[in-house]
């Protein structure tokens, strides 16, 4: 049958253009990609076969070969699992459907990634990275099962197209022919081969096999040799998981974390034990040291890979993890669960139930471990984990004091750049200090110029420094810490002055009623402050409102937010305020005084980060009372 030639789709032409152009060194995992799917193919037959017996056609003799032609200048890694129909080869392998497959492009066009060309594999691209090291690819293919139909062979050379054509096979499974490039005929050779399966394949649960031909003396005359080619195997093959912790160095333990995440980076932590009683599993997790870049994805796999009695059953066991520990990566065998079991058993299973608590507490005992024994290290891995642990105090009631021990915050006695514990703060508490305060802005900086710190940096009263967006909702969930009520520095009504805030308020209370009238529904109140020391005034929202800067992520969203209850804050030590207070006791109907309030109300607008109501309006009075100023000198 005639081949018919297909177009790439845009993004793959691409991709395939830059990759070939752009990664440079480590080109030896193109074969790691291969082998990689290679297993997933086997994977899915086997998971299959539980319940469709017609997919064993051939026997259960899984495995991936390596099958090198140096006469022809070929490479072949050949599989014996689920393989593709007509309409899957063209869905797997002239498409990528991947969320992230912009990033990568990017990522490509904007940096140096010559020493770090495992990202293909982050982003789904693996198959392409055969592209490195051939000038064309093969892909001979056939479905398993009684119902299979013929064969298919798609075939491409980078050049924007593919063709796709019916074929001959005689067996099921997915053959991957690179015809190599002149600069690569080196992974034509066995020893190159077998150093990059036992670099990078030597846990794949399949053994991963090559035909060898060794010289050996010949039995009927020693002088001379004969040649034998034997099947052998490259890689260990035996479960990293299933293997006593005292068998397994730091190198195997980063290798397999790299095999299974396709990360460059090592791991920041290693979790592996066996869990003995009336459920038993193994587990090996890992906690990364670098966050992935679709972390905050809709789309992000959650959860550990499931096997169940070495038979892989699910690629990411969601059940397995809160979402607030979405980043650990690793794998979870146990015996206890059926092999047919399916995902929405799982949901209602209660020995999932008992895996999924035993592995959360023993990721967070870690975390609080690594917290006491290599602050720094913890420290390195909350900068990028941080924000999605925090989580855990919204989604995890039972465990969120827990995970409170386990944050970190800037603070206004720290360093740039330096957190403290929330039981650090605690401890630095004055025997006065009542509350665990806390300020949210969009950085640092910000917050330190803010209005709403004042009489706390007057009275030195620690502040805690929160730059999340959605760290006041995080906050107000945890409600308490160690009986230490949490309280923001810019809600609610504090009195941290001199004691006379009372007095105060009845002191200027007509001219606060004026100031509330002139606003109107602007404000829900006008008071006397008990945070401000130098500026005049600010706007602070109600104990139960929302943080402004959530209101803005809301609002940024499309979302509908309920009007809060603003209010007002006057510092009656101001010149301005005491010069108002003058201006009232000699006429109450003072167009100036009128100006003055709708001035204040835009300066609180500003110093919380809001433009005035009306910019060009705010210009003209503040220009105005300026000029009047100066004509008064």
């Amino acid at each position: 049958m005639t081949a018919n030639k297909h177009p790439f789709k845009a993004e793959v032409n691409k991709i395939l253009d830059l990759m070939i152009h752009s990664l440079y060194s480590h080109k030896e995992i193109f074969l790691r990609e291969l082998i990689s799917n290679a297993s997933d193919a086997i994977d899915k037959a086997r998971y299959q076969a539980l319940t469709d017996k017609s997919l064993l056609e051939g026997g259960e003799d899984w495995k991936i070969e390596l099958i090198p032609d140096k006469a022809a200048g070929t490479l072949t890694v050949r599989d014996n699992g689920i393989g593709m129909t007509r309409d899957e080869a063209v869905e797997a392998l002239g498409t990528i459907a991947h969320s992230g497959t912009k990033e990568f492009m990017k990522l490509l066009e904007s940096r140096e990634v010559k020493d770090n060309p495992e990202l293909i594999g982050q982003f789904g691209v693996g198959f392409y990275s055969a592209f490195m090291v051939a000038d064309q690819v093969s892909v001979l293919t056939r479905k398993a099962g009684a119902d299979a139909e013929h064969a298919v062979l798609w075939e491409s050379n980078a050049d924007g197209t593919y063709t796709l054509e019916d074929a001959e096979k005689p067996t099921k499974g997915t053959d991957v022919i690179l015809k190599l490039k002149e600069d690569a005929k080196e992974y034509l050779e066995e020893w190159e081969l077998r150093k990059i399966v036992k670099q990078y394949s030597d846990f794949i649960e399949y053994p991963v096999v090559m035909n060898v031909t060794r010289s050996t003396p010949d039995p009927e005359d020693k002088e001379k040799t004969v040649s034998e080619t034997t099947e052998e195997t490259f890689n260990s093959r035996k479960a990293i998981w299933l293997k006593d912790k005292a068998e397994i160095t730091t190198e195997e333990y980063n290798e397999f974390y790299k095999h299974i995440s396709h990360d460059f980076t090592d791991p920041a932590r290693v979790i592996h034990y066996r869990a003995e009683g009336t459920t038993e599993f193994s587990a090996l997790l890992y906690l990364p040291s670098k966050r992935p870049f679709d972390i905050f994805y809709q789309d992000y796999k959650i959860g550990p890979t499931l096997y169940v009695r070495r038979v892989q059953i699910m690629d990411h066991c969601e059940a397995m993890l809160p979402t607030y520990l979405r980043f650990v990566r690793g794998v979870v065998e146990s015996s206890d669960l059926p092999l047919n079991v399916s995902r929405e058993i799982l949901q209602d299973n209660k020995t999932v139930t008992v895996i999924k608590k035993s592995l959360t507490k023993k990721i967070l005992d870690t975390l609080a471990e690594m917290k006491k024994e290599d602050m720094e290290a913890y420290g390195a891995f909350y900068e990028q984990f941080g924000r999605i642990l925090k989580e855990g105090i919204h989604h995890d009631f039972e465990r969120r004091e827990t995970i409170a021990d386990l944050l970190l915050f800037e603070s206004t006695k720290t360093e740039p750049g330096k957190k403290i514990t929330l039981a650090e703060y605690v401890e630095r508490m004055s025997s006065e200090q009542k509350e665990i305060y806390y300020i949210t802005g969009p950085d640092r900086a910000a917050v330190e110029s803010s209005p709403y710190l004042e009489v706390f940096k007057e009275k030195e009263i620690e502040v805690l420094i929160m730059t999340d967006d959605f760290d006041d909702i995080i906050i107000s969930g945890l409600g308490v810490y160690k009986e230490k009520e949490f309280q923001s520095a810019i809600k609610g009504d504090l009195d941290l002055g001199d004691g006379k805030k009372e007095e105060k308020q009845k002191e200027f209370g007509d001219l606060l009623e004026l100031m509330k009238a002139e606003l109107k529904d602007l404000v829900a109140a006008v008071r006397v402050s008990g945070r401000l020391k130098d500026s005049a005034v600010c706007l602070v929202a109600g104990e139960h409102d929302l943080d402004p800067k959530m209101v803005k992520m809301f609002q940024a969203m499309g979302q509908e937010v309920p009007k809060g209850q603003r209010v007002l804050e006057v510092n009656p030590d101001h010149e301005l305020i005491a010069r108002m207070k003058g201006l009232f006791a000699a006429d109450k109907e003072s167009p100036r005084l009128k100006e003055y309030v709708g001035l204040l109300y835009d300066q609180a607008l500003l110093l919380e980060g809001e433009a005035p109501r009306n910019p060009v309006a705010f210009a003209k009075a503040l220009s105005k009372l300026m000029a009047e100023g100066a004509g008064e000198n």
